[in-house]
């Protein structure tokens, strides 16, 4: 038969006030509730951001951290979401979407240890597949190189080059009067035939590409592709273009106004570009 201790008896055995038992008590349960809380408000994040890691998370949800009285560091943090099987695995591959191999002229990669201050002086540009039931469609980006920020993009379905000329068109129309910016890309077929270049040239923007090891020259654009895919999905089969369209337009929306970059002191792309650009 169980012997049961009063409290009386439990803090003679333990040498300890009634006082602090109880304050020991009641810690003890806050930590238990406020575990919980942590892992739904994860939960509730990832919802809309499914592969968001737990740095940027510890970020996004200070505020609700703190109108909780919520006190966790990134270590417990972390603790916590692998106990709760919460921290992200990824497997990452990759398809080639460059063909450097064509009669265009290659220009010089000009951005090598650039000192970057605000937005729009480098654009950095690259091309990712997307995969559409038996086939691909193909997601031309250009992001600036400072803000993070995704500023100009095209679907199209297949590597010709006038899914890149649509989004440096797109890029163009929003540049702020007497920006010039660099524009950085890989060597691929795309970025180098004549109707692309002379877009460049006709605006007076200085063009860049890789010299070599693409992509460590082009890091920033592939970063930003990975992003989209691994935590955005965009690594999914989608049924068909209507439905890739509709994705990669969610994608980018929370890539540029719900993700916090390290790179940007955890703020945002979008906020980051606006404040600097104004």
């Amino acid at each position: 038969m169980n012997k049961s201790f009063t409290v009386k008896q439990l803090c003679e055995y333990l040498k300890m006030s009634r006082q602090n038992f109880y304050k020991h008590r009641s810690i003890s349960t806050k930590k238990e509730v406020d575990q919980k809380l942590i892992v739904e408000l994860i939960k509730e994040q990832r919802c809309i951001q499914s592969e968001l890691g737990i740095r940027k998370l510890k970020c996004l949800l200070a505020d609700d951290f703190k109108e909780n009285s919520i006190k966790v560091g990134r270590d417990r943090l972390f603790d916590i979401a692998r106990e709760e099987r919460l921290l992200i695995k990824r497997k990452r591959k990759y398809c080639r979407t460059t063909d450097s191999r064509h009669r265009f002229k290659i220009y010089k990669n000009l951005i090598k240890n650039i000192n970057l201050t605000s937005p729009n002086q480098v654009w950095v540009c690259d091309i990712t597949y997307i995969r559409v039931a038996k086939s691909f469609v193909y997601l031309a980006l250009i992001t600036d190189a400072y803000s993070r920020k995704i500023i100009a993009y095209n679907v199209g379905e297949n590597l010709e080059a006038v899914g890149c000329i649509k989004a440096l068109k797109m890029a163009l129309k929003d540049l702020p009067k007497g920006s010039r910016p660099i524009h950085h890309s890989d060597r691929g077929s795309q970025y180098c035939c004549h109707d692309y270049i002379e877009i460049l040239t006709n605006r007076n923007l200085p063009v860049s590409m890789t010299e070599e090891n693409h992509c460590y020259e082009n890091s920033k654009a592939e970063r930003v592709n990975g992003i989209l895919k691994y935590e955005y999905h965009l690594r999914e089969t989608f049924k068909n273009f209507k439905d890739a369209k509709k994705a990669i337009k969610q994608a980018i929306y929370l890539y540029n106004n719900c993700r916090p970059h390290t790179a940007l002191e955890y703020s945002f792309p979008s906020v980051v570009h606006e404040t600097q650009c104004a």
